[in-house]
């Protein structure tokens, strides 16, 4: 990758990807989707929704990898949205540190991994290098109104934002 492509800011990236990052969807209970604290940006879990329609149903039984991937890329576009706004801007954000991926998984699914990248390839796409970050994709029982999945996000604010 060449030093320029290294050096696009985030909204120049989305604007190249034809991507808008969406308005932070509204809490379905009582907490706030992104806090800043001591220059990190946390998310609350965001969930699969996108034009009023939120991806629902287990992996491995009513969803496939494939799907499931486009939920989490969904899911961390949202969180996206959230950490942005936090502090004045996606391009305020100085790299991604941390994604957890929940995935709601039918018994004996081990395949995780495969749709936290879906959440992953999009943070790189968006960020370049900065985009690395570590992770977790966890498989569970159940998740809220029944989404598919639901992504965590932990960015890095730059100075100018706190």
């Amino acid at each position: 990758m060449n030093e320029e492509v290294a050096e696009k800011l985030p909204s120049v990236r989305l604007a190249e990807l034809g991507i808008s990052l969406p308005s932070v969807p509204a809490p379905v209970a009582s907490y706030i989707p992104a806090i800043l604290s001591a220059g990190q940006v946390y998310t609350s879990g965001q969930l699969p929704s996108a034009d009023g329609q939120l991806a629902v149903g287990k992996l491995g039984a009513e969803l496939g990898v494939q799907e499931g991937a486009a939920a989490a890329r969904t899911a961390a576009l949202n969180a996206l949205a959230a950490c942005a706004e936090a502090v004045g801007g996606v391009d305020n954000l100085r790299r991604v540190v941390k994604a957890v991926v929940y995935v709601a998984s039918a018994p004996g699914f081990t395949e995780q991994p495969k749709v936290a990248n879906g959440a992953s390839e999009l943070l790189g796409q968006v960020f370049g290098p900065r985009g690395a970050h570590v992770r977790s994709a966890v498989g569970v029982a159940e998740l809220p109104l029944g989404a598919c999945v639901e992504v965590e996000l932990v960015c890095e604010a730059s100075a100018a934002s706190f």
